[in-house]
């Protein structure tokens, strides 16, 4: 993978903050300046409601599916690029939320976590039923884990549901990268931004369902330990926090994927320590992994001041296209042929 931040971008923390605040979204070569997305609502089976954001392609064409990260939405910097980057190829594209995220408090007594493949599933055997063309599905830190955990738990029927998929800048090893996430400045900018909307949603979850939690403990949480221990954790079937981050974690069983998978990680990500990222021993064949040198969390940003977001979503979606059946192929993506 063949990728320089631009000289007046330097270091992991630039680039990750940067792109999510300032650089363009679009329009890309042959794309749409901006996306108007579509929201369609779809019941869940325990009484509770997901919503997702379409922009709508050919009915036989392909389907980019893309799960977004912790407190994301379909708003989010590389959500709005990948839509670029599928209007431009004439796909169709949507972002289906987790558990209250589209601005909507969900309805269940629960929320969402890394480790959620029981949603993943649901999600896309329901658009693989629905569509008749290829699936290609990409994951974005948090939803880049979890999406990886349900190729994992569903193996070789992965195959029969996505054509490839595709995880960015995930926490694979979700331990090390709660540690990394409650030091320095990690802990005194990101947690902070994370924890100033997830606090409240939970207290109104507490609303909803009075004694769920403590809201005492909920409000002492100084970090994602902290919340995972009083939240996450315990309402999504988990002992605590160790439990959670251990049994959540992509990293352990990335052999057991065999659809094909890309996995892009910079080493210079805040959130992910290089030190914690997988090596090839620890993948299968069908699993190529992408670590370049920079490009921070969810970053890769290009060209001049104020840059472009066209990089990222350019390199993984030809990997991607890569994989279609032989109509729908165009030449191998460079970020496919390197590991770093």
């Amino acid at each position: 993978m063949q990728y320089t931040a631009p000289g007046w971008l330097p270091g992991g923390h630039a680039q990750t903050i940067w792109p999510a605040l300032y650089a363009r979204h679009g329009p890309l070569p042959g794309g749409l300046p901006g996306c108007r997305y579509q929201r369609q609502r779809w019941p869940t089976p325990d009484g509770d409601f997901i919503d997702l954001d379409w922009h709508p392609g050919k009915p036989d064409g392909s389907l980019l599916v893309l799960f977004h990260g912790l407190e994301g939405s379909s708003r989010s910097h590389y959500a709005l690029a990948f839509a670029g980057f599928a209007q431009a190829q004439g796909w169709g594209f949507v972002v289906p939320h987790f558990r209250g995220c589209s601005g909507e408090l969900n309805l269940a007594p629960r929320a969402y976590h890394s480790g959620d493949f029981e949603e993943i599933g649901w999600v896309l055997a329901r658009l693989r039923r629905q569509h008749c063309g290829p699936l290609l599905a990409v994951g974005v830190s948090l939803g880049g884990n979890a999406l990886l955990r349900w190729a994992e738990e569903m193996g070789g029927q992965a195959a029969g549901v996505v054509t490839a998929l595709a995880s960015i800048s995930a926490p694979l090893d979700l331990r090390a990268s709660g540690q990394a996430m409650g030091r320095g400045f990690n802990r005194q900018v990101y947690t902070r931004m994370f924890l100033a909307s997830m606090k409240p949603r939970a207290l109104r979850k507490l609303a909803q369902y009075p004694g769920l939690f403590c809201a005492q403990a909920l409000q002492a949480a100084r970090d994602l330990y902290e919340f995972d221990n009083v939240f996450t954790a315990p309402l999504h079937g988990f002992k605590n926090t160790l439990d959670y981050w251990a049994r959540a974690s992509a990293q352990p069983l990335l052999a057991q994927i065999q659809v094909p998978s890309l996995l892009v990680n910079a080493q210079n990500d805040p959130f992910v320590p290089a030190i914690s990222l997988p090596q090839a021993g620890q993948v299968g064949r069908h699993v190529t992994l992408s670590q370049p040198r920079q490009g921070g969390h969810v970053g890769f940003t290009t060209g001049s001041l104020p840059g472009g977001l066209h990089a990222l979503p350019e390199a993984v979606g030809g990997w991607l296209k890569s994989h279609l059946p032989p109509l729908s192929t165009s030449s191998p993506n460079e970020w496919s042929r390197s590991n770093g």
